[in-house]
C-alpha cells in the first residue's frame, strides 16, 4: 500500500514520483519520503461507479464530490502512520503524481492538488484523498480537453500520491535546462517557499547560466513571501531591504545549473525543475520533461521604436495575438471572458486553466517565464507577457490590444 519514495517508477506511482525515484537511485538530493500508489487510489474507488457519474448531468463533477466525500479507510490511515514514523513524522508536503502528468507530450502544471506543512497521519490522509478527487477538478478537465486526452472517467485516470518531508526554504524556484549543451540554463528564484513562484504570484529574479558558467542575471522586485508557521502558510511582506537583493547568489545560480545539468542527463532530456535551498543546501523537488520552447529571454532587448502606448513585459509564450481585453481580478470574473479576448489579470493560478482554452493571449502583472500558467499557455500555443506592473488598471477593458509573447509587448490599438 506503501511505496518508498526511492523506489518509485512511474507505472505504478506516475510519472512526478518515477522522476523523484530516479533521481534519489542516482544519490541526487530528494527530500525522503514515501508515495501512495495507484493501487491505493484504485482501491478507494473500487465499488464507485465512475462511469455512471460522468454520465450526469455535472459529470464529473459528481465523481469528484463523492470521492471527497468517502472516509480514508483505517487501514490506508494505519499505513500513513507507520510511513510517517518511519521518516521521523515531521511536516510533509503532499503531491500528486498522475498517471498522466510529467509526461514529456504534456505537463500538467499545476492542474491537480499539492499541500505544504501537513502535519499527522489524519491530516495527511485527506491531503491524499483531495489529490485523488482533484482529477475531477473543473481545471484538471479543462486541461485534459485541451491537451486531447479528455477520455472516459476510468480511462488512464489514475492518481498517486507523494508524501515527502517539507523543505523550510530560504529561496526556491525554477529552472529550465537546455536543449542543446551550448545553450544557458534559465533559473527563476523567489524568496521563500516555492508556490509563490509557480502560481506565478511574485515577480522573481531571472538567471542566465551559460555553458561557460557565467551568470546574466535580472533582479525582480520580491515584495511578498510565502513560510511555514507551523501547521500553517503564511504570506508576509519582505522587508525593504531585501526586496531587491539576489535570491541566490552568481555561485548558487551556477551550482544549481550544474545540478540542473545531472539531473537532465539520468532522466534523459530537457527538464523543468523546481528546487529550493534550505540550510544551505539545494533540493529538488520535481523534475519533469520540458515540454514547449521557451521564448528567447533576449527578445525584448531587440525591440526597437517601441510606440508609447505599448506596455512591455516579460515574454511568457511566443506568437501575437490582437483581441478585446478582459481585465479579470478574480473567479468572479470569470463568467466575462468570451473567446478571443486577451486575458488581462494581477497574476493566475493554475484553477484559472479553464480561461486558457477560450482566451486568446494571456497578460500578467507578476509571474514569470517558468510559472505554471506560462507552461500552460506555451503547451495550449497562446501568447502570454508576464509581470507589467499595474497591467489590470494601464489597459482598459473592452478595448482592443495586441499581445506579443516573443517580444514581450502589449499595444493598444489605434491608441
Amino acid at each position: 500500500m506503501i511505496v518508498p519514495l526511492v523506489k518509485a517508477v512511474a507505472d505504478t506511482c506516475g510519472g512526478k514520483a518515477g522522476a523523484l525515484g530516479a533521481l534519489l537511485r542516482a544519490g541526487l538530493p530528494v527530500p525522503d519520503g514515501f508515495v501512495v500508489p495507484f493501487a491505493a487510489y484504485l482501491a478507494a474507488v473500487r465499488d464507485l461507479d465512475l462511469g455512471r457519474l460522468a454520465g450526469e448531468p455535472e459529470g464529473v463533477a459528481a465523481a469528484r464530490r463523492t470521492i471527497e466525500a468517502r472516509p480514508v479507510h483505517a487501514a490506508v490511515i494505519d499505513a500513513l502512520g507507520r510511513a510517517l514514523g518511519e521518516i521521523g513524522d515531521p511536516p510533509v508536503a503532499v503531491r500528486s503524481s498522475a498517471a498522466k502528468e510529467d509526461t514529456g507530450q504534456a505537463s500538467a502544471a499545476g492542474q491537480h492538488e499539492s499541500f505544504l506543512a501537513v502535519h499527522g497521519a489524519d491530516e495527511v490522509a485527506k491531503a491524499v484523498r483531495a489529490c485523488w478527487a482533484s482529477l475531477f477538478s473543473p481545471r484538471a478537465v479543462a486541461y485534459r480537453a485541451a491537451s486531447g486526452r479528455a477520455g472516459h472517467p476510468s480511462d488512464d485516470l489514475l492518481m498517486a500520491v507523494i508524501v515527502q518531508r517539507h523543505l523550510d526554504a530560504e529561496a526556491s524556484g525554477v529552472m529550465f535546462t537546455p536543449a542543446d549543451s551550448g545553450e544557458a540554463t534559465r533559473i527563476e528564484a523567489s524568496w521563500g517557499l516555492g508556490p509563490s513562484i509557480v502560481e506565478g504570484r511574485v515577480t522573481p529574479d531571472a538567471y542566465l547560466v551559460a555553458a561557460d558558467g557565467s551568470v546574466t542575471r535580472t533582479i525582480a522586485d520580491k515584495r511578498q513571501r510565502l513560510d511555514r508557521r507551523g501547521a500553517r502558510l503564511v504570506v508576509e511582506d519582505v522587508p525593504a531591504a531585501a526586496r531587491n537583493r539576489p535570491a541566490v547568489g552568481d555561485a548558487t545560480a551556477t551550482r544549481l545549473a550544474a545540478l540542473g545539468r545531472r539531473i537532465a542527463a539520468v532522466l534523459g532530456g530537457p527538464q523543468d525543475i523546481e528546487w529550493a535551498i534550505a540550510d544551505g543546501r539545494a533540493w529538488v523537488l520535481q523534475a519533469r520533461p520540458v515540454t514547449a520552447a521557451l521564448p528567447p529571454s533576449a527578445a525584448r532587448s531587440r525591440v526597437s521604436g517601441i510606440p508609447s502606448a505599448t506596455l512591455t513585459g516579460t515574454p511568457g509564450s511566443r506568437g501575437t495575438a490582437t483581441g478585446t481585453a478582459r481585465i479579470v481580478r478574480g473567479p468572479g470574473d470569470f463568467a466575462r471572458v468570451r473567446p478571443g479576448d486577451i486575458l488581462v489579470c494581477p497574476f493566475t493560478d493554475p484553477a484559472w486553466t479553464p480561461l486558457l482554452r477560450i482566451a486568446a493571449g494571456v497578460v500578467t502583472e507578476t509571474g514569470g517565464v517558468l510559472s505554471h500558467a506560462a507552461i500552460v499557455a506555451r503547451e495550449h500555443a497562446i501568447p502570454a507577457v508576464l509581470g507589467i506592473p499595474d497591467a489590470t488598471s494601464r489597459l482598459r477593458d473592452d478595448t482592443v490590444v495586441t499581445v506579443d509573447g516573443t517580444n514581450g509587448t502589449v499595444t493598444a490599438v489605434n491608441a
